[in-house]
């Protein structure tokens, strides 16, 4: 885990570099940072670090990081591993900026833990940023400072910074013909001392960064995350983000149901939708994203939806099924833009949205400019989905028509006041010159028909709110408390004293005592064994349901104190709770994830069959409690379908709501409460587990 004390902007903005390991041998990490800072003309110092070299490269050479003129901004370790630590201990003590090691051989491998750890001991003593170990290195476009681990062509500046775990994502990123404008490429590696949420908030301070693109393995620290993800909120830069690799969050939930259902993946999801992020399915699309979040200006400003212009009607309806799968609106349009439509568009094509223009216009830009602005007029519509296919290679007079429909539809679509994005369908179509010519005009673009209709989703989504991600920052460092399990009995009282309902119940030992508690109670009683150790009565057999009379509480309590489970356990008996009316939920409060969070979802043993489940970072208000439960694809049973009495949602909740905080007062790491019995009346706990 990295410490907050450091920053590592001399990295991103490096007026001086030394590489250890400086080489001349063709391939050394120590040969190629040198050639990359000559090719991309970094004008600051640069020395090597080499014992027996004096020169490297035409660059001086001295024989250690002690031995420097002058503490410098960056120091490349190009090293085996084994002298890493010493290098970065005399980096720090030098004053040295920071340092980057591409050196493999640490915590990758269980060889190489302990190493790693001297290696953050060492940073840590001496108060040095260390980007890596394993990664690639940084790539400061603006600085032309390509400290990267593999050859580069520094890219032409732009507004995208990408933050990857994977060195061959940044590689393959800085290798790609999409024509992405990059503005920074770090690859973390191990991330020993420096991680992504580390160089998220240091990036947000450059200059002419437009977007984040993550690409990320490990969750990290949560609470610094959700700073780093509000400042990116503060200073208006979009997000990104791709998260890879399999969680162990089931085995730390000891036996209850959230860790199936709620797992750190889903957690870090609904963190980064909190912070307004969008989601990748592949490093293709994260960079496609990365690119149409970096123009604000694409961002629909109007209240209206989108419409999707093309000359395909292949195209259209593919475009109309994916935008219908990402629940994007294609309003119809009214009933004077058809009319104008009719009056431009020739007889074949058929008016709608998408809106097939047909081939037959592309000799008449003039006309596909008027199409444009009338549909980006519509009053139902505000953003533009513009697709355009230009293959490289054209000869220049062909590639002038092709250029003149696009300006076409661009200064149309300009003209409406409606938000743009262009796209190719395909993601080799979008030549790399106008992709660049429309980021400096500030227009969206996209490379692919399925990443396109992505970013248009993404461009969609309302800003964050730092202060909604400041509130999960705090919540995620308030420590858990020590008092290892409770039991049904102990965890209900907590609910009780919390203004929340259960149901009501008395503790006993015996036949006899259990017998007296049903009495006080009130028949008919559900009787169960009650342990800190028992989570799972129903899978036991240790409950009994319904019991009417005397002979009935005997009967269950001789049953019950034959199992196993009932070691050490007391006996609890409840008044049992109408559920006619009523529809059971799931509410689990728990800190599993990279945040404390809190699952819905349906109840009993539904909840792990159907496997809908909806997340919220603590704190939850009610407001974002009920908007999960509307979510699910049960909502309907809430919502009175087919007919039925629909329960109380406001105080189911209140309920879900009053659960995270208690997790959070009461310092748990787990408090899940399955089933929860929602009715027109509200919400009671049936069952309750503590941890």
């Amino acid at each position: 885990m990295a410490s907050g004390r450091f920053s590592p902007e001399p990295l991103l903005r490096p007026r001086s570099v030394a590489v250890v390991g400086a080489s001349e041998r063709p391939g050394a990490y120590g040969d190629l940072v040198l050639r990359n800072l000559a090719a991309a003309g970094f004008e600051g110092d640069v020395w090597g670090v080499n014992p027996g070299r004096e020169e490297v490269h035409g660059r001086p050479c001295v024989a250690s990081v002690a031995a420097l003129p002058t503490a410098v901004d960056a120091v490349f370790v190009a090293i085996p591993a084994a002298g890493v630590p010493a290098v970065v201990r005399e980096a720090g003590e030098r004053g040295c900026g920071g340092a980057i090691v591409v050196s493999a051989g640490f915590g990758e491998t269980a060889a190489g833990r302990e190493l790693e750890a001297e290696l953050r001991s060492a940073a840590l003593a001496t108060g040095l940023p260390v980007c890596g170990p394993n990664g690639n290195g940084v790539v400061a476009v603006a600085a032309r400072a390509p400290l990267w681990g593999d050859s580069v062509e520094l890219p032409a500046a732009g507004p995208v910074a990408l933050v990857t775990q994977s060195g061959n994502v940044g590689v393959n990123a800085l290798g790609s013909r999409r024509g992405i404008g990059f503005h920074t490429v770090v690859s973390t590696g191990n991330q020993a001392v420096l991680e992504a949420s580390d160089w998220i908030e240091a990036i947000c301070e450059l200059d002419g960064v437009g977007s984040i693109a993550l690409f990320l393995e490990a969750d990290g620290d949560g609470a610094r995350l959700a700073r780093a993800l509000g400042r990116c909120a503060e200073r208006g830069i979009g997000v990104a983000a791709l998260k890879v690799g399999s969680s162990e969050a089931g085995a730390r939930a000891a036996g209850a149901h959230t860790g199936a259902l709620a797992g750190d993946q889903r957690v870090f999801a609904a963190v980064l939708a909190e912070a307004g992020a969008a989601l990748a399915s592949d490093p293709g699309e994260l960079l496609e994203l990365a690119r149409a979040l970096a123009q604000p200006r694409s961002r629909p400003r109007r209240d209206g939806g989108l419409a999707v212009l093309t000359c395909s009607g292949g195209d259209s309806g593919i475009a109309a099924d994916l935008a219908a799968r990402r629940g994007l609106e294609l309003p119809e349009l009214a009933a004077p833009t058809r009319e104008r439509l009719a009056e431009l568009l020739p007889a074949a094509a058929t008016i709608a949205n998408p809106l097939d223009y047909t081939s037959m216009l592309w000799d008449q830009p003039q006309v596909l400019e008027q199409v444009a602005e009338a549909v980006g007029s519509d009053p139902g519509i505000d953003q533009l989905l513009l697709f355009f296919d230009q293959p490289d290679g054209l000869e220049a007079d062909v590639a002038c028509e092709w250029e003149a429909v696009r300006a076409a539809l661009l200064a149309g679509a300009g003209r409406s006041g409606a938000a743009v994005l262009l796209a190719s369908t395909l993601p080799e179509l979008l030549e790399r010159r106008a992709a660049a010519e429309l980021a400096a005009a500030g227009v969206a673009a996209a490379a692919g028909l399925r990443e396109a209709i992505a970013c248009a989703a993404a461009l969609r989504t309302p800003p964050a709110k730092p202060a909604r991600l400041a509130e999960i920052a705090a919540a995620a460092v308030i420590p858990v408390g020590e008092n290892g399990l409770r039991s049904e009995a102990d965890a209900k009282a907590l609910l009780g004293a919390a203004g929340l309902e259960v149901p009501a119940g008395r503790e006993a030992l015996d036949a006899a005592g259990a017998v007296i508690a049903a009495r006080e109670v009130g028949w008919p009683v559900a009787l169960k064994l009650c342990s800190p150790v028992l989570l799972h009565k129903s899978d036991a057999g240790a409950l009994a349901l319904d019991l009417g009379d005397e002979h009935a509480v005997r009967a269950a309590v001789a049953r019950l104190l034959l199992l196993p489970e009932a070691a050490g356990a007391t006996l609890l008996v409840e008044r049992m709770v109408d559920g006619a009316d009523g529809v059971e939920l799931f509410f689990a409060a728990h800190r599993d994830g990279v945040v404390p969070a809190l699952a819905v979802g349906l109840g009993g043993v539904r909840a792990e069959a159907l496997d809908d489940v909806a997340i919220v970072p603590l704190p939850a208000s009610p407001g974002r409690v009920e908007q999960a439960l509307r979510s699910l694809r049960a909502a309907p049973l809430l919502l009175g379908a087919r007919g039925g009495t629909p329960p109380d949602l406001a105080a189911a909740a209140q309920f879900g709501a009053t659960v995270g905080d208690i997790l959070l007062d009461q310092r748990l790491a787990l408090l899940e409460i399955n089933p929860a019995l929602a009715t027109p009346a509200g919400c009671v706990a049936l069952d309750c587990v503590a941890r």
